[in-house]
């Protein structure tokens, strides 16, 4: 028999029937019981004690959105995140490229084109001047904006009469590429990661994210295929420390079903769902929107997958147990995924899969009411650096952007996630985010959908678990999976147990 351990501490169950126990009692990987330390005392005197009457105690927190290998990449790379100008990319790229032998790639992120001070995208003559031996790959924050210098570029054989991509876009002068089909272009030819080398990425991504006090992830699937080998490798070695739910990207369907690859049943690794693009992001100007488009008249963004796509691949994805999951930033790019949807639900319903929206930021009144029996997997985080976006750029959608309370009450499942390494996992930011609606500039954005702490903390816990399909995670109550998250108080410093 495997041994048993009491914990005590303040604890909210998340289970309706029992929302607030002094004691809960695990054994097995599983929750026992739940109740007062009085009686779960009396019921197991020989289990080992833990005492945390001091903190509060959770179901363990979920990432509902991650790019979790790619994220335990980036935590080596360049860091750009919050740079002010170009002037402190190139500082950042110059001290990098010092420490690094000649021809070896540069690679970083977290820019942001509204914070660079440019009146325009950026060049590869800004990063010429202090990295002509290196090339050079700098991932803008939402990843749809690749800045390259002059070597990587050559080495891709990309020059001012390279045509232009189905899906994406090469901006002239040369040095931002934006969405997949432009990007890949140059990632294509970097040197190839070796198995080693994804497996330490694998390893730093899962660690980072478990010591900020989460037990499991939802992994996109914007990431090479290495990315879901090495977590599938390390959980085979029982060396994974979060429970994982894998996308596949939509054009590896046809290799799916020739391998009957399905859902998971069961471990710490799972396929769970395919991934779409229905277009790119906010900070890109990437993002599909309805007329007028961005108040900048920088036009209405990029359409990606076409909705055709989605109903056809969607339907095969349903059909082998696996659920469609769309990436949707504009709020024509939410309205066309919606469309496709309505085509779905009803094969969805019966395989007992809920469709899933990835991102929904910036809505229509008349579309929030369809979201009703959706997953919304969303990232309060994003507002943060937005807001100030969404008022210079779209004012017209302030009302509905990042519009929690009302896909809530509309009957959409809230999955919070953070979209690292777009941004850094931190659930306290998701906490203060959603709760306070408070952007970089100090100002509240759609301050009336705003949720309280308790309807965050379902949103990171339950949310996610409904998402994945998992009845055995996000609550505690007999049967679920002993993972749980400790807090000093709700909202701030976290970290997992794991019995």
């Amino acid at each position: 028999m495997s041994p048993l351990t009491l914990i005590l501490a303040r604890t909210l169950t998340l289970n309706p029937e029992q929302p607030d126990v002094q004691a809960v009692l695990v054994g097995g990987g599983r929750v026992l019981a739940c109740g007062t330390r009085e009686d779960l005392l009396a019921l197991a005197p020989r289990a080992e004690v833990l005492d945390h009457r001091d903190l509060l105690l959770t179901p363990g927190l979920a990432d509902a959105h991650i790019h979790l290998v790619m994220y335990g990449a980036s935590l080596g790379q360049v860091d750009l995140q919050g740079v002010t100008g170009v002037t402190e990319v190139q500082r950042r790229v110059a001290d990098r490229a010092a420490r690094t032998p000649a021809g070896e790639w540069i690679e970083g992120g977290g820019f942001l084109t509204s914070e660079l001070g440019l009146g325009r995208y950026p060049t590869a003559a800004d990063l010429d001047a202090v990295s002509p031996h290196h090339p050079v790959i700098l991932h803008s924050r939402d990843h749809h904006l690749l800045w390259a210098n002059s070597l990587a570029l050559r080495l891709a054989g990309i020059t001012e009469a390279t045509p232009q991509p189905e899906g994406g876009q090469i901006v002239h002068p040369l040095g931002t590429l934006l969405e997949a089909s432009a990007i890949e272009q140059v990632t294509r030819v970097m040197p190839a990661r070796t198995p080693a080398q994804w497996l330490d990425a694998a390893r730093a991504g899962s660690a980072d994210l478990h010591a900020r006090g989460y037990v499991s992830a939802h992994t996109m699937a914007f990431e090479d295929p290495g990315a879901p080998w090495a977590l599938q490798t390390l959980a085979d070695r029982g060396e994974l420390p979060l429970r994982v739910w894998a996308c596949l990207p939509h054009d590896a369907l046809d290799h799916a079903r020739a391998l009957g690859l399905g859902p998971g049943a069961g471990g710490m690794f799972a396929w769970g769902g395919v991934k779409f693009f229905a277009d790119g992001a906010l900070g890109s100007r990437t993002a599909w929107l309805h007329a007028p488009g961005f108040a900048d008249g920088s036009g209405t963004g990029i359409a990606i997958d076409p909705p055709e796509v989605l109903r056809e691949r969607g339907r095969q994805a349903l059909e082998l147990g696996l659920i469609p999951v769309t990436h949707a930033i504009g709020d024509r790019a939410n309205t066309e995924v919606l469309n496709a949807y309505d085509d779905l639900r009803a094969l969805a319903r019966q395989r007992g899969k809920r469709l899933r929206v990835e991102h929904a930021q910036h809505l229509r009144a008349a579309d929030l009411p369809r979201f009703d029996g959706l997953t919304a997997s969303v990232q309060p985080i994003h507002l943060i650096g937005d807001a100030p976006m969404i008022r210079d750029l779209l004012p017209h959608l302030e009302a509905g952007s990042y519009a929690f309370r009302s896909l809530q009450a509309a009957g959409a499942v809230l999955a919070f996630g953070s979209d690292a390494p777009v941004a850094p996992p931190i659930p306290q930011a998701n906490f203060r985010a959603a709760i306070t609606r408070l952007g970089q500039d100090g100002q509240p954005l759609a301050p009336d959908e705003a949720l309280t702490p308790e309807e965050v903390l379902w949103a990171h816990t339950r949310g996610p678990a409904i998402a994945a399909g998992w009845e055995d995670e996000g609550w505690i109550r007999p049967g679920a999976r002993a993972a749980f998250t400790l807090w000093d108080e709700l909202g701030s410093q976290a970290q997992a147990l794991v019995p």
